[in-house]
C-alpha cells in the first residue's frame, strides 16, 4: 500500500478528544453535520464502548444545541418504550418487565447506554412535555412482547376489539417463543399462514384511530407500532428461509418506515438521531451489500428520500476488545479484536498514526481525500457474533467509504462495553426500566 493515503489522512484529520471527555461533545468538528433532519450514527460492532460513548456525546450536543428530539435505535420497540417512558417521566405500564432481557442483552443493557438514559431523563426534567426528547426502537424481533402490548392496550380501551385481536393473534401463539419455527413451518404447502389475521388486526387499529387517540394519543402510537411490527415480523420470519436479500430488506424497510412514522408523529419540528450498526447506517449502494447482494438499508433509504437532509456517520477501529458471542444465543464474551486487515479501510486509518479523528466526507469538502476513499477496500463489521478465527470471511466486505458515509469517526484502539447485571433488583422496576 502506498504512503499517499496515509499522508492525506494526516493532512485532513484532526485529533479528537476521548469520548469520555466533555470536550468531545463540545467539538465544533460535528457542528457542520448538525443542520440536518437526521443524524444517523453507526458503529463497527455492537459491543464497543467508544462507539456508544461517542454517539451519546454527539447526541447530547444535537439535542441541547440543535433541537433534535427523537433518538431511534436498533432495538425492539417494546423494550425501548420502557426506556422512553422513563426518560420522559411517564409511569411504566402495569406488568412491564425490565427492558432488554433477551439475547443480546449487552447490546443495550450496558453502562454506556444507562449513563446516556440517565442524562436524557435529567435533560427532560425541566422541559414541557412537548419539548421532551424520546427514545424509540426500530427493530423487528419482539413478536411475543408486541402481541402482549397490543392486547393489553385494547383491553384498556376496547375489550371487544381485544377479544377479536386475541383470536387473530392466536394463529401465531404456537410460535411466539421461537418465531423462527414459524418460518420453517410456513415452507410447507397447505400450512395456514398468519398473514391475513395479523394484517386485519393492524387495519382495525388504524380504522379506529380517532376513537382510540381520544383516550391517549401516545399509547395509541405505541399500540399501532406494535401491530405494525407484528405484521412485519410475520413476513420476516416467513421469508427468512429463502436465503435471499428479502428478509434483510424487509427488516431495514421496517426500521425506515418506523423512523418515518416517528417523524410524522412529532410533526414539523421533528429531528431524529439514529443509532445502528454501520451496515444499516452507511449507504448500502456503495458496498457489496447493494452491488453484489441487492440489499438495501436505512441509510440508503434515507438518502434516497431525504437527500442531504440525512447525515450518515460511520465508526471504525483497528484493534482492542469487544463484547460479543461465539454463536447465536450464546453467552457474552470479551473478545480480542484482531488488528485490521492490511487491505482494509481500517488499516488505512491506522497507518495515519492519529489515534482519534473525524473525517468529513461530504462532496466538495476534501476532494483528494474523497477520491482516495472512493476506491473499493475491505471494511470490517462485527455484529453480536464475532469469530476472529474466520475474520476475513465472516466480518469483511467491500466498500467505498466516501460514498458510503458523510463522515467517519475513528478510534484506533477500543474496548468492550460494560454490561449491566442480568438480574433485576427486586422493587426497582417502578423507578428504572432496566430494573436496577
Amino acid at each position: 500500500m502506498s504512503a499517499r493515503p496515509g499522508r492525506i489522512l494526516r493532512d485532513i484529520s484532526i485529533d479528537e478528544p476521548y469520548p469520555r471527555d466533555n470536550a468531545f461533545r463540545s467539538s465544533n468538528r460535528f457542528s457542520s453535520h448538525c443542520e440536518t433532519l437526521f443524524g444517523l450514527l453507526g458503529e463497527a460492532s455492537h459491543g464497543t464502548s467508544e462507539f456508544y460513548r461517542a454517539r451519546a456525546a454527539i447526541t447530547r450536543r444535537l439535542i441541547e444545541k440543535h433541537g433534535f428530539n427523537i433518538v431511534a435505535v436498533e432495538a425492539d420497540w417494546p423494550d425501548a418504550a420502557a426506556i422512553d417512558r422513563y426518560v420522559r417521566h411517564k409511569a411504566l405500564h402495569v406488568g412491564t418487565g425490565p427492558a432488554f432481557r433477551r439475547f443480546p442483552m449487552w447490546m443495550w443493557r450496558n453502562v454506556e447506554v444507562a449513563n446516556f438514559v440517565d442524562w436524557l431523563r435529567a435533560h427532560n426534567a425541566d422541559l414541557h412535555s412537548d419539548r421532551h426528547a424520546g427514545f424509540f426502537g426500530l427493530d423487528i424481533y419482539s413478536l411475543n412482547s408486541s402481541i402482549r402490548a397490543v392486547l393489553d392496550y385494547l383491553e384498556r380501551v376496547d375489550p371487544d376489539a381485544a377479544r377479536i385481536a386475541r383470536e387473530r393473534y392466536g394463529c401465531l401463539t404456537p410460535w411466539q417463543r421461537d418465531p423462527a419455527t414459524y418460518g420453517r413451518a410456513a415452507l410447507n404447502s397447505g400450512f395456514a399462514r398468519c398473514e391475513l389475521p395479523v394484517t386485519n388486526a393492524l387495519h382495525d387499529l388504524l380504522k379506529k384511530r380517532l376513537d382510540y387517540e381520544a383516550h391517549d394519543g401516545e399509547t395509541y402510537l405505541d399500540a399501532v407500532q406494535n401491530a405494525r411490527l407484528i405484521a412485519a415480523a410475520e413476513r420476516y420470519y416467513r421469508v427468512m428461509y429463502y436465503g435471499s436479500a428479502e428478509s434483510w430488506n424487509l427488516r431495514d424497510t421496517h426500521m425506515f418506515e418506523t423512523l418515518c412514522n416517528l417523524l410524522e408523529w412529532r410533526g414539523k419540528d421533528a429531528k431524529a438521531i439514529v443509532w445502528a450498526h454501520n451496515s444499516h447506517i452507511g449507504n448500502a449502494a456503495a458496498t457489496d451489500m447493494g452491488e453484489a447482494r441487492d440489499e438495501i438499508n436505512i441509510g440508503q433509504l434515507c438518502r434516497n428520500k431525504f437527500g442531504g437532509q440525512a447525515a450518515l456517520i460511520g465508526f471504525g477501529t483497528h484493534r482492542g476488545t469487544v463484547a460479543a458471542a461465539s454463536e447465536w444465543d450464546g453467552p457474552m464474551e470479551v473478545k480480542t479484536v484482531r488488528p485490521s486487515h492490511e487491505d482494509s479501510i481500517e488499516r488505512l486509518c491506522h497507518d495515519s498514526g492519529i489515534g482519534r479523528f473525524l473525517l468529513d466526507l461530504r462532496p466538495g469538502k476534501s476532494p483528494a481525500l474523497r477520491a482516495e476513499l472512493e476506491k473499493a477496500r475491505l471494511e470490517r463489521a462485527i455484529g453480536v457474533i464475532y469469530r476472529p478465527e474466520t475474520e476475513l470471511a465472516s466480518h469483511y466486505f467491500d466498500a467505498r467509504l466516501s460514498n458510503q458515509f458523510d463522515g467517519y469517526v475513528w478510534f484506533d484502539e477500543t474496548r468492550a462495553v460494560t454490561p449491566l447485571p442480568a438480574e433485576a433488583r427486586e422493587g426497582a422496576l417502578e423507578t428504572y426500566p432496566f430494573g436496577l
